[in-house]
This record gives structure tokens, sequence and C-alpha cells, in this order.
């Protein structure tokens, strides 16, 4: 029952809420670095996130601490998750013995045999053992055994691909925006991505073993510009699944957009086509129906390392829309309409 449940109870709220989870605290400080100190950097970033995202509207923030406090892993995503979240959002600092490594990188869940992930994995999930009765709690699950880690799988399809997205999104923003060395998205099997509902992401802002990338990220300055990409990515997010809230639905507000180019037999000008978005990889999947839930014409593109795939195509708003009522019938649940140029 526990990882049975999908992010789509969420996807009819009017507030869109968004988890925000500052990494370690309290008598877990992370990784500590030339003075550089992980749980400290990391909250402070996440209040910032926080305060951005305050500003829109129909974006509702909670935190898994504000303070300098302890919080044991398995209950920071039940924050999100009982909530009714819909995304979960971990922000920390990256570390090894090595000083000359930097960049920012952005989990979501899965496995990988990756060294250098799996060293991030094995980091992040460490702090289980600081807790009391950590083995009847992980269900002798050990952070320091990889071979344990091949149990935390994510289960939800839907939830990777938006995860995915969103991650992209962080990366593309802190690339290109800061100029900041991208070490892309990867997927992890890290314990408080796999407990959480809903689409969730774990960032890495940066390493503190890197002194120059330590000092940034340490700073004032360094963490408001950290934190607006970050948050700029969540409302580019809510903007692109769930709309801007000024409406039921991304839809509505789409068919207000276009009703004259709609009504028109021609369809849009200037080429406009509308596809419907199903799922986004980073893998190339066969473009054959047994994969895509039995749908045929599908096509994709391959953008910022990500293979978009997507269902039909016209000139037509409206049967655009029933397109994508036939791509959430199918089990596509978040499908939803993009415009492309032919």
């Amino acid at each position: 029952m526990l990882f049975g449940f999908s992010s789509v109870f969420s996807q009819n709220k009017k507030v869109f809420t968004v988890i925000l989870d500052a990494g370690h605290g309290g008598k877990d400080p992370g990784n500590s670095y030339h003075g550089f100190v992980e749980k400290e950097i990391a909250l402070k970033t996440v209040l910032k996130v926080g305060d951005y995202l305050k500003n829109e509207r129909n974006i509702e923030v909670k935190y898994t601490r504000t303070t300098d406090v302890f919080i044991e892993l398995a209950n920071r995503p039940k924050v999100a998750n009982n909530a009714k979240a819909n995304l979960f959002v971990s922000i920390h600092c990256n570390s090894v013995k090595n000083p000359a490594p930097h960049g920012t990188e952005t989990f979501v869940m899965g496995l990988s045999r990756h060294d250098m992930n799996l060293e991030v994995a094995k980091s992040e999930n460490s702090v289980i053992l600081l807790e009391k009765d950590y083995k009847r709690k992980y269900q002798g699950f050990d952070p320091k055994k990889p071979e344990t880690l091949i149990g935390l799988t994510m289960i939800q399809e839907e939830n990777l691909n938006n995860s995915i997205s969103l991650a992209s999104g962080i990366q593309n923003n802190f690339t290109k925006k800061l100029n900041r060395s991208s070490r892309g998205v990867k997927q992890q099997p890290l314990w408080v991505l796999d407990a959480a509902y809903m689409p969730s992401v774990l960032i890495e802002l940066g390493f503190l073993s890197n002194k120059t990338e330590g000092k940034f990220l340490n700073s004032n300055e360094g963490q408001t510009k950290m934190a607006k990409q970050i948050a700029d990515a969540i409302i580019d997010y809510k903007r692109r699944y769930f709309g801007t809230g000024d409406s039921d639905s991304y839809e509505k507000d789409s068919n207000k957009k276009t009703t004259k180019a709609t009504a028109s037999k021609k369809g849009d000008s200037a080429g406009q086509i509308y596809k419907v978005q199903v799922l986004a990889s980073p893998k190339k999947i066969k473009l054959v129906p047994g994969n895509f839930k039995g749908l045929k014409d599908i096509s994709y593109e391959f953008l910022n390392n990500l293979y978009k795939y997507m269902y039909g195509s016209t000139s037509d708003f409206q049967e655009a829309k029933n397109l994508q009522l036939e791509a959430r019938n199918a089990g596509f649940l978040k499908a939803f309409i993009v415009k492309v140029k032919e």
C-alpha cells in the first residue's frame, strides 16, 4: 500500500503545494569543508527558495525544517505525503576527498552503477544510522552496503518522468543563467525520494570540498542566486503541468487565448501545430504502441538530454484537447498539450 499511491490525487488541487526540505540539521551537520557546513547552507538556501515561491499566486510552501533541528529521514517525505503535495524538493551540498570536483547535479529516484553516484546515495542515506531503532524502521536497509540499495525503485511512471522534467529545468537554469558547471540529472536510490508519493528531486548545489565553489555557496549572494533559479524552475514546472492557476487548468487558459484560431477551419496560422506530451525519458524508447499503452502516432524530440514523447499532431486546439483526453484515458494521467512549429 505504501508504494502504491500516485501523485495524481493532487493534480486537481487549485493550490500548488511545494515541500522544501533542507538536508541534514541538528546533530547531523552533513558535509563540512573549509568551514562551510552543509546543514547551514541548505537551510538558508531553502528559506530563500520559499520566499521567492511565496510571491507567486496559488503556490503554498511548506518546510520539513526551518531551524537547526534533526529530522529523521523517514519523516521528511511524510510531510509531503500528509500535505498531498505536488512537489518534494530536497536541497543538499556535495563533497569528496579530492578538492578539484565542482558543479551542480540534481537527482531523481532510480538505480545507477556509477561509483560516484553510488557514493552520493550512500552519503545521503547514511543519516539513517543516527536514528533510534533504525533497523526495525527501515527493515534491514543498510546505507553502507550497495547491495541493499537495489530494493529502492521508482514505482510510479509519471512521477519519474515529471521528476526528470523538474530536475532538467533546475540544471538548465544553473547552467544558462548562472554559468555554473553542470554534472547533469542523475538517477539514484535515495530513500528520501523513494518514500515520497509525488515528483521529487534532490539538488546538490555544489562541492564544499572545492574551496571556490564552497565560498560561493556559503555566501548570501550565492545562496540567493541559486535559490532564485530553483524557484524559477519550480514556477515554470507548475505553469507547464498545472497552468497559471488563473483558470481551472492549463487547457482552459490556453483555449481562451486561441479561441479565434481554433474557430478557423484552417487551424492556427504560421504553421502552429499542437501535440500531446505523454512522457519524457533520458533513454530512447522504441516507437511501438506496446511501449505507449497502446497509443499510435507517437513522435519524439531530443532536448536537454531528454527524449520527449508526444502523441498525435493537429493544428486544431479542440482536437488537441481530444488527443489529450485519449492519452489520459490510456493511462498517461498527466499528459499535457504543447505547441510546436511545423
